[in-house]
């Protein structure tokens, strides 16, 4: 049986909502006006590396405070879970498979989120950074992961929807899963040269079948 690291968002939940309403509040709330129409692409990115390329560096710290005080109160809340995945994720449990979560969200959300949609009981663990940004870098996560899981580089597959799990993946050595409903379009993925790509729930549960 395999083991599974799952990214969060974009790929077991939508959190659009949520994350863009919170940075718009965070800019709204520093009097900052020259704001991109589209924030899709912060969805995926470490929180300070999206907010680096907006901010000067300055205020980038500013930034986090704000967001993670929204965030936390609101924003994690304003999530939907994509259809089908409650009944993934028990057909995984049922196989035999390992399933975890790597995130590169701050755990101590990841965790609520997970707890909040009853997607928790799904997995043995949830692998994400810390509030001062250590291993928000999906790469070092999944080799923290690998290593805490005792997990066999041979029996490991990351599941995303982002070029930073596809990337993560090949720098430990695991098989990479790109899906394309969450929020990197089917170019990044294969780009970033993701072993298999699946369209659709349905078509990842076939391929663990």
């Amino acid at each position: 049986m395999a083991t599974l690291f799952f990214d969060l968002d974009g790929t077991l939940t939508d959190p659009a909502e949520g994350i863009i309403g919170c940075l718009r509040h965070t800019f709204e709330t520093m009097g900052i006006e020259d704001v991109p129409d589209n924030l899709n692409w912060c969805i995926g990115p470490p929180l300070h590396e999206s907010l680096a390329s907006l901010l000067s560096p300055d205020r980038v710290d500013e930034a986090v405070t704000i967001y993670r005080k929204q965030f936390s109160e609101t924003g994690l809340y304003q999530n939907q879970i994509y259809d089908g995945i409650p009944d993934l994720l028990a057909g995984l449990n049922a196989r035999g498979h390992s399933l975890y979560v790597a995130t590169s969200k701050v755990k101590i959300f990841a965790d609520r989120i997970l707890e909040r949609f009853d997607l928790v009981r799904h997995f043995t663990y949830a692998f994400g950074s810390e509030l001062d940004g250590t291993r928000s870098n999906k790469a070092d996560l999944l080799a923290y992961a690998l290593a805490e899981t005792d997990t066999r580089t041979d029996d490991a597959f990351m599941i995303g929807d982002r070029e930073f799990d596809i990337i993560g993946a090949q720098a430990n050595g695991i098989a990479s899963i790109g899906v394309t409903w969450g929020y990197g379009p089917l170019d990044e993925l294969r780009e970033a040269g993701a072993g298999e790509i699946v369209r659709s729930v349905a078509e990842l549960d076939a391929f663990f079948g």
